[in-house]
């Protein structure tokens, strides 16, 4: 039986890279590609697919949110993030999220397929690491360090300070309000106890949450 793959990424030589990958695989076809969370949800709404491949981070909806988004749409579609982020913190939320699996760019090429085969067949694809992390999450009265207190959106405005970007950047990059960047941003200095920009760049290091975006 045919897998029915949609392909989103907001690289257009990714999603090239992707595309022949997946096109050498006779029982995977390629049935849609998207460059941004618009594009991805006008995709879904469009067409019939079994699997999503997406990047984490995208021009418009992206991440965590883009996620959901998808599964509220059709609960039955199977999505893969495929991230730059080797962080066990990423993958996590992606999990808790609604993906059923989690795989870095680097690792793409070799277990693409397998991952894809994976998943749409009912499974899981993540490492033990994240399965070990999810595991002691349910666990009543597990410790979580304080990023793991922050919200989705609160997450995604840490990641993006963290790399640099202005509030106004932020803004306009998540579609929100400067005013809401700057109540997320507020909420989550005080959630982890910070008082400045060096002390979240500090503590992003610390805690492996510095990775390149994508």
């Amino acid at each position: 039986m045919t897998i029915r793959i949609v392909l989103a990424d907001d690289h257009a030589i990714v999603r090239e890279g992707l595309k022949r990958i997946v096109s050498d695989v006779a029982d995977f076809q390629v049935v849609g590609e998207a460059a941004d969370g618009t594009e991805v949800m006008r995709t879904v709404r469009g067409t019939d697919f079994d699997v999503l491949v997406v990047d984490l981070s995208m021009p418009g909806r992206s991440g965590m949110e883009l996620i959901k988004l998808v599964k509220a749409e059709k609960p039955r579609v199977r999505i893969l993030v495929l991230s730059m982020h080797q962080e066990m913190q990423y993958a996590v939320r992606a999990i808790k999220s609604g993906a059923s699996g989690y795989l870095t760019k680097e690792s793409a090429a070799a277990l693409l397929e397998q991952a894809i085969r994976k998943i749409a067949g009912g499974g899981a694809y993540i490492s033990a690491e994240v399965a070990e992390q999810l595991a002691l999450g349910a666990m009543p009265g597990s410790d979580a360090p304080a990023h793991e207190t922050l919200s989705d959106r609160e997450f995604e405005v840490f990641r993006l300070l963290v790399a640099g970007e202005a509030v106004s950047d932020i803004a306009a990059k998540l579609n929100l309000s400067v005013k809401t960047v700057s109540t997320h941003k507020a909420n989550l200095m005080q959630k982890l106890g910070l008082a400045n920009q060096t002390e979240l760049v500090r503590y992003a290091l610390k805690n492996g949450l510095a990775d390149p975006l994508g």
